[in-house]
């Protein structure tokens, strides 16, 4: 039963001719085009902290380096920290001793303190762990404002090229239409770098210079045996890019890394296909788009053995997750010739698409912002699948009613009657219906090869996006099946 679930045995062709299982595609209700991970564009919501849930706006985040000031990993298990406090007797001013509280940062799952490595208690809870300076800040820093002043020149000198002088005979054009303050005040606007002549007068950092002088091995390396226990691993060193230390000892706490909300757009027409809620403790999604929610599931039910050259029964079942009634036709693949015709037709056809205009009111939220760049669309591609088997399609469709879940519970509920072929359909209960299908393998596999087949299955889609009344389109998509591999001859 768990192999039936597996997303790898029944696979739907992306546009861009990537096969995905479908539980890792996406449907636009605007392009009624199936859509997979790489022809949708990716956008930060927001960062926020995966354990005190704090959400943090992109500008501090950048400040903060992606991390977050008040919680910290474990540099041993890379697990979260957790404040501890215990009580301490201090000395008054008056010689007298008094209880106090201080607090220290342990690990609960490998036992790890901020005591075996040697950092201080602190008498507040947060924001006042001590933090070791990174040696090579001072070059780093210095590196950096270097290439941003250099950045920041050729960007002026850009804009220099582009904002010059109108040629002779188009001053007074520029004056009277107010270019010239326009200029004026773009510039007065950027900050003073030194240009022309004076830009050779900053002096660039010093370079580095090699050095064959390497550090003598201490003299316990020599003298002791090593303990494996006290040195790190490379996981604990990559941690902490710093420092990266060496032993034990030298580990220090790192800030917590940050994790994000993203939304996905269609790359052809920019609207969302997938928005998560803005509160990083909410798990819900303004718009969620999945295919497996629009288009029929397809899965494998029962395949008798394959042997090449030989046919064998497989069936199929397919479910029909919407709210209205749909039926589904099988189609057999395309040829390579109706193929490269339909990639033709799909290319002109993007290159003579016009811009969507914004509209207002429900599909505001779907819509591309102003300030977002524009997406490119990934162009149409074949789907590279080596077909090695044939599968014979029954000749009539088949209708699936609604999803209903209280009809999942009930077998009184079902009161569809429909007149299927009980050599096509051989199961329905709700939405769910199972079809008889016939699989030949190539008579050319050798035992041990993988068997692949696929249909075009065609099937109505009730669109409730774009018009105020429901409009029913046919769709297609191909899907591809991997029941798996030939096996030999009975003995």
């Amino acid at each position: 039963m768990t192999s039936l679930d597996q997303p790898d045995y029944v696979l739907y062709a992306c546009t861009c001719g990537c096969l995905k299982p479908v539980t890792r595609m996406y449907f636009c209700r605007h392009c009624l085009k199936v859509r997979c991970g790489y022809c949708v564009s990716h956008e930060v919501e927001a960062h926020f902290c995966s354990n005190c849930l704090e959400n943090i706006p992109p500008s501090e985040a950048r400040l903060k380096k992606n991390r977050c000031g008040t919680c910290m990993d474990c540099p041993n298990c890379l697990n979260a920290l957790s404040v501890r406090a215990t009580t301490i007797s201090r000395l008054s001013e008056d010689g007298s001793k008094m209880p106090g509280k201080v607090y220290y940062l342990a690990c609960f799952f490998c036992r790890w303190t901020t005591r075996d490595v040697g950092i201080p208690d602190q008498t507040a809870a947060t924001g006042s762990w001590p933090e070791r300076e990174n040696p090579h800040a001072n070059r780093i820093n210095t590196l950096l404002e270097h290439y941003k002043t250099k950045a920041l020149r050729e960007k002026i000198e850009k804009e220099r090229k582009t904002l010059s002088t109108p040629r002779r005979g188009y001053t007074h054009l520029a004056e009277r239409y107010g270019l010239s303050g326009m200029i004026a005040r773009r510039r007065a606007g950027l900050p003073t770098v030194p240009l022309g002549r004076d830009a050779e007068l900053t002096t660039p950092p010093a370079p580095a210079t090699a050095s064959e002088t390497v550090e003598d091995l201490p003299d316990h390396f020599f003298t002791r045996s090593p303990v494996l226990t006290q040195i790190t691993t490379m996981t604990q060193r990559l941690a902490l890019t710093d420092s990266q230390p060496v032993s034990t000892e030298d580990l220090i706490p790192p800030h917590r890394r940050l994790f994000i909300k993203r939304s996905q757009r269609c790359r052809e027409c920019e609207h969302n296909i997938c928005k998560p809620e803005f509160t990083p403790a909410s798990i819900k999604f303004k718009i969620q788009l999945a295919a497996h929610y629009h288009l029929p599931s397809v899965r494998i039910l029962t395949v008798e053995p394959l042997r090449a050259g030989q046919p064998c029964e497989i069936i199929l079942k397919l479910t029909n997750p919407t709210q209205h009634l749909t039926s589904v036709q099988f189609c057999p693949l395309p040829t390579e010739q109706e193929e490269l015709r339909d990639l033709e037709l799909e290319i002109e056809r993007l290159s003579r698409k016009e811009e969507i205009k914004p509209t207002s009111g429900r599909e505001s939220l779907m819509l591309p912002s102003i300030g977002q760049r524009p997406s490119v669309p990934k162009p149409p591609r074949r789907v590279q699948a080596n077909v090695t088997a044939v599968l014979a399609l029954p000749s009539g469709g088949v209708i699936l009613p609604p999803r209903d879940d209280a009809a999942e519970y009930d077998d009184s509920g079902d009161t569809h009657n429909f007149q299927d072929d009980p050599k096509v359909v051989v199961w329905r209960k709700g939405n769910k219906a199972a079809v008889r299908f016939t699989l030949t393998p190539d008579s050319t596999l050798a035992v041990g090869d993988p068997v692949l087949c696929g249909f075009v299955l065609c099937y109505g889609y009730v669109n409730t996006m774009v018009t105020v009344e429901p409009a029913r389109v046919e769709l297609q998509v191909r899907i591809y099946l991997a029941p798996g591999n030939v096996c030999g001859d009975p003995q």
